[in-house]
């Protein structure tokens, strides 16, 4: 064999060879490059959509988390890279997996509909959810059943607390909390709604015993909502004795709307676009841990402890006992939906034989009343 030309088929073994491993180079390239335009392209249909900016960023998180893990792009993920990976590396509390797992599902979804078939033109994949029926986590739900105390035990709790308000080590401290807690109680509102709350939410004259405004829980990846709770007459009368007597002793703030409701013991900070020193409003844990302690000293009954949401559970149960309609009881705790509502009840002591009764009664009562109106 001629050496010269063994020498050129060996030089033209190696540019084709480079030009291979080029190439190779901008596949790599330009299919990562790919992969970013359409987290982005996600990103700005989710958000033409309506779902709030801190929602738009954790939906393409657990998708960039895999992928960096394995170092490849999604549509070239198996389900048994998935299952390692939740297995191992990514295991987390199940409702954190499943919450992620969902969202490289819904991911996947836009894939499929929109890029399927370019992915397969240029890259040869096809486009297939590693999300499977047998990696796909099921909702177990929450089965614990909350159980508040009942409304003699409510009322003796709040009466006790009350009686000893005089003989606490720190007296603002203890009305505060006391207050904040009847207040979570007849509204019930979540910590994080009522500890958010500003002077300038309180409504006195919205409704027939006034309201104050919360920002309420995010749903279906909106954000937050501000809503309106009701103080009823009892909290409105607790509201007006606290603003007057306790809230002014914990700073010189209480006549500026955007001063917190229930400041903590902190040392207030200047506010520079206010000009003045603004009190830190208590945050859920402080609540939490004073609801804990006043449980442990004047609770009696079978329920020994509570906490911020049974008192919402309380507050939904107590009333549904005392006559309030499921659809008022959904008002008062400002749910979208009554079969959430429901799960609020599980431990509502009614008595369904008396429901026909009671709605006899109500149409007498209304029979009587639109005669009286005629005359």
């Amino acid at each position: 064999m001629d050496p010269s030309a063994v020498s050129m088929d060996s030089g033209l073994a190696d540019v084709v060879t480079l030009q291979r491993r080029q190439q190779a180079r901008m596949s790599a390239y330009d299919e990562e490059s790919f992969f970013f335009d359409t987290l982005s392209e996600y990103q700005w249909a989710r958000d033409a959509a309506g779902l709030a900016p801190t929602t738009l960023d954790s939906l393409i998180k657990p998708v960039i988390e895999v992928c960096e893990h394995y170092g490849t792009t999604p549509w070239q993920l198996s389900p048994r890279e998935i299952d390692r990976y939740f297995a191992g590396a990514g295991k987390r509390a199940h409702s954190t997996l499943r919450s992620k797992i969902n969202k490289i599902d819904a991911y996947f979804a836009f894939l499929e509909q929109r890029y399927a078939g370019e992915i397969m033109r240029r890259f040869g994949a096809a486009v297939e959810s590693p999300i499977d029926p047998f990696n796909r986590p099921r909702h177990r739900g929450d089965f614990g059943l909350r159980i508040p105390p009942s409304q003699t035990a409510m009322r003796s709790f709040l009466g006790r607390w009350r009686e000893d308000l005089p003989n606490a080590r720190k007296h603002l401290v203890a009305c505060r909390d006391y207050v904040m807690t009847k207040i979570a109680y007849l509204s019930g509102v979540r910590a994080a709604e009522l500890c958010g709350v500003c002077l300038g939410d309180l409504q006195w004259e919205h409704g027939q015993w006034g309201r104050f405004v919360v920002t309420g829980k995010a749903a279906r990846g909106s954000g937050p909502r501000p809503r309106e709770a009701y103080m009823f007459q009892e909290g409105r009368a607790l509201l007006w004795w606290y603003i007057e007597e306790i809230r002014g002793e914990f700073g010189d703030d209480v006549e500026h709307p955007r001063a917190p409701l229930w400041p903590s013991e902190r040392k207030p900070t200047a506010v520079a676009a206010l000009n003045l020193p603004i009190a830190p409003a208590i945050v859920p844990s402080t609540f939490r841990r004073a609801l804990h302690i006043a449980a442990g000293r004047y609770l009696t009954g079978p329920v020994t402890d509570l906490f911020p949401h049974l008192l919402r559970h309380a507050c939904a149960t107590h009333n549904y006992e005392r006559g309030m309609t499921l659809w008022e009881v959904q008002k008062v705790l400002g749910h979208d939906w009554a079969t959430t509502t429901l799960r609020y009840l599980a431990t509502a002591q009614s008595d369904p034989e008396a429901v026909p009764v009671a709605a006899s009664s109500r149409a007498a009562a209304r029979l009587v009343m639109d005669k009286g109106n005629l005359r």
